[in-house]
């Protein structure tokens, strides 16, 4: 099983995602709803792609974490 951090970032039109561990697996969306369902189409997309192409899976490296500060 992989497990893949998806960025979300909210744009002038919609939102965008991209996956910083899948370099150009890249998503949009009107909704976070939409581009949510398109980002993991993409995921599944480009990894059918690499092992089509016996290309190695890139090895997970990224993490991340929310940190709330009272200003």
């Amino acid at each position: 099983m992989l497990k893949y951090l998806i960025i979300f970032e909210k744009t002038e039109t919609g939102y965008s995602a991209y996956v910083p561990d899948l370099p150009g697996c890249i998503a949009t969306g009107r909704t976070k709803a939409i581009t949510e369902k398109n980002i993991l189409s993409a995921i599944r997309f480009h990894l059918d792609g690499m092992k089509e192409e016996k290309i190695k899976f890139p090895i997970i490296r990224t993490d991340a974490e929310t940190f709330v500060f009272a200003v």
